[in-house]
């Protein structure tokens, strides 16, 4: 039987999460799911406790028959659930990498352009899991296994501490009931079956608490990769090259954080962990060798003891 006491998990969330950080009036990104309604309900009741303002932004991806009625109902239940006002965006999904991939890049550019400084999301506990898991099965490293961070501007995530069913019981207790997207039980999506075969499997071979676990494994990373990118920020230095003499004798680790953050401040991108090694020889394994590759037509030379990075036709001399 739901009750008032159910509500607290989440509302809890947001008002230390909005606690500790700078008071401004938000937006909150609703799906018309648990995870997106309860939270609206909770950004809406601590937020006004507050004296903020708080909108729902509802995302209409266009890509299911009734998507748009869908929306409306979406942006209804949170007028309903005390948001101040509720709008909807339309976007086309297009691009490579899928539907699941494209759908997620025109949400959220959809939502950085209509949103406000901050924007609130409705990732769980149970999804923070999730991306772990996908990090750890592609091999991504420490800072994709590090998970979602709780506040990344203009996006701030307050239920990452709490479980999915704390979400769905809050809507009980709200007497919504939410909507489900079907795109969350298609076994074509590999974050579906990890949802529904996978971490079911793990929470029965390991006794339970895995979701938990693999969460509080991010929140560890999390603060050991942002330590090292702070140290690797104090070794970077200014100007377009980098010294690559200075950064021989520096650990792997950190040499290859300052390198990273060199090469995107440079405009790489789709950087890969082959990528960033290669570069790395340029430093730690040098051998008079030649330049490296990157995408999007650039290339990493090392020259009397400095890296610099130039367009392929700029290197080329054309």
């Amino acid at each position: 039987m739901s009750t008032a006491e159910d509500l607290i998990p989440v509302r809890r969330a947001v008002r230390e999460f909005l606690a500790a950080h700078p008071r401004v009036d938000f937006d909150v990104a609703v799906s018309g799911g648990a995870d997106s309604l309860a939270l609206a309900e909770a950004g809406a009741h601590e937020g006004h406790k507050l004296g903020l303002r708080v909108r729902a932004l509802v995302v209409d991806h266009g890509l299911q028959s009734g998507s748009a009625e869908i929306a409306q109902r979406a942006a209804s239940a949170a007028r309903r659930l005390g948001v101040d006002e509720a709008e909807v965006l339309t976007v086309e999904v297009t691009g490579a990498g899928g539907v699941e991939a494209a759908a997620r890049r025109a949400r959220y550019s959809a939502l950085a352009r209509k949103g406000r400084s901050l924007v609130l999301l409705g990732h769980t506990r149970d999804d923070q899991a999730e991306t772990v898991l996908l990090g750890l099965g592609r091999g991504s490293g420490p800072r994709s296994i590090a998970g979602m961070k709780p506040l990344d501007p203009p996006w701030g995530r307050p239920l990452l501490d709490v479980p999915r069913s704390a979400t769905r019981a809050a809507c009980a207790a709200l007497g919504v009931e939410p909507w489900e997207d079907p795109f969350n039980t298609d076994p074509r999506f590999t974050r579906v079956r990890l949802r529904r075969e996978v971490l079911p499997l793990l929470e029965d071979v390991l006794s339970g608490g895995v979701a938990a676990a693999l969460a509080r494994t991010a929140a560890q990373l999390r603060e050991d990769v942002e330590t090292l990118d702070a140290l690797a920020a104090e070794l970077r230095g200014e100007g377009e090259t980098l010294d690559a003499k200075a950064l021989e004798t520096v650990p792997p680790a950190l040499r290859r954080r300052v390198l990273r953050r060199w090469l995107l401040d440079r405009g790489a991108c789709d950087l890969s962990d082959a990528h960033l090694r290669a570069v790395d020889a340029l430093v730690g394994k040098w051998r008079g060798q030649g330049g490296v590759w990157l995408p999007g037509g650039l290339v990493v030379t090392r020259t009397h003891g400095r890296l610099s990075m130039e367009r392929r036709e700029a290197a080329r001399g054309e």
